[in-house]
């Protein structure tokens, strides 16, 4: 599986929708720069390894923070955000 961090990076876009999705998911109140400094710094961090590939999404999970990202691989549009749930 080839998952291609930078350009992941540097594609990353958001629908106006998924600015209130985070928040929700979230129970945040983050503006729309907050959001997307936050993702950013989160996928900066982790290495390819944190990074799986599952049909059109790809899925960036940050154990630290229990956060699992959303990213729609064709796009490279932000889906969603939601906390990992403890096993």
């Amino acid at each position: 599986m080839n998952i291609n961090k930078p350009e992941i990076l540097s594609r990353m876009c958001y629908t106006e929708l998924v600015y209130g999705r985070i928040n929700k998911k979230l129970k945040t109140q983050l503006s729309k720069i907050e959001i997307e400094e936050l993702l950013y710094k989160l996928i900066l961090e982790k290495k390819e390894s944190c990074f799986e590939r599952i049909g059109k999404n790809i899925y960036v999970t940050n154990p630290e923070n229990r956060i699992t990202i959303t990213i729609n691989k064709n796009t490279i549009r932000i889906i969603t955000v939601d906390y990992v749930k403890e096993q």
